[in-house]
This record gives C-alpha cells, structure tokens and sequence, in this order.
C-alpha cells in the first residue's frame, strides 16, 4: 500500500469542502447578515470585521465561490505534490 497522495483526488477534495463552506457562508450572511458577521468576529478573535464589509449580491457570491474552488483546485493539487516529494 503507498502512502503517496493522488494529486487530483486531494485537489478534487479541498474543492468540494470549499464550495460547500463558502456556500453556506453566502447563505448564512444572506439570511442572517448581524449573526453571521458576528460569528465571524468571534472566529476572528473579536475583530470588528463590521468595517471591512460590503453589500453583497448572488452574483458576488458566485463569483467569490467560483474563485475560492479554483483556489482550493491549486493550492489542494499543489500539496499533494509536494508532499509526496517530501516522502
């Protein structure tokens, strides 16, 4: 049994979680905007992230989706090599 990575099944992997977190993250401000950024301050130690925010529309939202699953596609594939480099 090898203990390398599959590049493509890791990156696939990272992708899928975070499509699925930055979805829940865009319904989560759609819903209930206050609790949410609340929530976030507190993940962020307190930091008043109230005065970075901005209105956001679905089209944002898909946009940020879309960008942060090609993000993850990377950064998921380029672990993987490297960590199986590392081996």
């Amino acid at each position: 049994m090898s203990d390398k990575l599959k590049p493509k099944k890791v990156s696939l992997s990272l992708a899928f979680v975070t499509g699925i977190v930055s979805i829940v993250c865009a319904l989560l401000i759609a819903i209930a905007p206050e609790a949410t950024l609340k929530l976030f301050g507190a993940i962020f130690h307190g930091a008043d992230i109230t005065k970075i925010t901005v209105a956001i529309s679905l089209g944002r939202a898909i946009l940020g989706t879309i960008v942060a699953i090609v993000l993850a596609l990377i950064i998921g594939w380029l672990f993987a090599v490297i960590y199986n480099k590392l081996k």
